[in-house]
């Protein structure tokens, strides 16, 4: 019941809300909002790659900030403290071997490729334990969120178009 009364408030949101809200999910991003506002919502694909990777661009900025400012509130907590150590160790194997070679492309290219643990809060949080200034970050952020957006939106609509051969839509 709780879950379809809060099914019934989404779909009441304006759709370029609902694409926003989506991308700002973890593990989601721009993955789940960019099919979600072609496939399901049935907007423009261009409208929804704007709002799409615009709100994962802004993502991306206020986790660098949120990290920058507010981490060390709740790294008191033993907990948190606990997961985030792991998280920082996992992430910290996975990126610094490219960005040391690479620099904030390898970060872009991180955020780019659409697979979990990749993405604007991973690629922010990677950036953050690196110590990558804010500008470069920017650039990195931008750049690996417009990949991510092209990957998906050309996956959603040649999968869409390809579907469509072997399926009467109704």
């Amino acid at each position: 019941m709780l879950f379809e009364n809060a099914l019934k408030v989404f779909a009441s949101i304006p759709p370029e809300w609902q694409i926003f809200l989506i991308t700002f999910l973890p593990l989601l991003e721009l993955r789940a909002s960019i099919p979600y506002g072609i496939l399901v919502l049935n907007m423009g694909w261009l409208s929804v790659f704007i709002i799409a990777a615009v709100s994962n661009i802004i993502l991306g900025i206020a986790v660098y900030f949120f990290l920058d400012k507010v981490i060390h509130i709740f790294l008191r907590i033993k907990r948190f403290n606990s997961i985030y150590s792991k998280y920082v160790e996992k992430t910290q194997k996975k990126i610094i071997p490219y960005v040391e070679k690479y620099g904030k492309a390898a970060l872009a290219v991180f955020i780019g490729i659409p697979l979990p643990a990749s993405g604007v809060y991973t690629g922010a949080l990677a950036a953050y334990l690196l110590g990558m200034d804010f500008k470069k970050f920017m650039v990195a952020n931008i750049f690996g969120v417009l990949i991510a957006a092209v990957i998906v939106t050309a996956v959603v609509l040649t999968g869409a178009s390809a579907f469509s051969l072997f399926v009467k839509m109704v």
